[in-house]
């Protein structure tokens, strides 16, 4: 099994926390991902400051190679690592070229906090199965 890699995501994100919802649906073999919100602990533990202060507010995948994925790229590449026609979808995302990915992308993240309001249970109590995978 490849290594695990970590999704960094807005806390306070309707969208984002239903990205990951989406994520872990469809993480088969539960090990291609561990979370983490933007902020917490381990996001402060893994990046340093200068590095925290250049990212996004909306994902960052840090990669088992030590990359860090950000928009357009991170989807990506999210994508193509839950594999089927998920990857699939990846490779028709790369067609486009980054940079119109990346001005839609950041286009949605500006609208993000009104039209995907927080959901009420976006904190919910997880099952055992599912804790180790959410880092604080």
């Amino acid at each position: 099994m490849a290594e695990t890699e970590t999704i960094f995501y807005d806390g306070d994100c309707g969208l984002c926390h239903r990205g990951v919802k989406f994520v872990v649906r469809r993480d088969r073999d539960a090990g291609r991902f561990s979370y983490a919100p933007l902020g917490g602990e381990t996001f402060t533990r893994e990046l340093s400051a200068e590095q925290r202060a250049a990212l996004p507010d909306s994902i960052v995948v840090l990669t088992a190679d030590g990359r860090r994925l950000t928009r357009s790229e991170a989807t990506r590449h999210i994508l193509q690592r839950l594999g089927g026609v998920w990857a699939v979808a990846a490779a028709l995302m790369g067609v486009v070229p980054r940079v119109l990915r990346d001005w839609g992308y950041r286009g949605v993240a500006s609208i993000r906090h009104r039209i995907f309001k927080k959901p009420a249970g976006a904190c919910p109590v997880l099952p055992e199965d599912l804790r180790k995978r959410f880092l604080p």
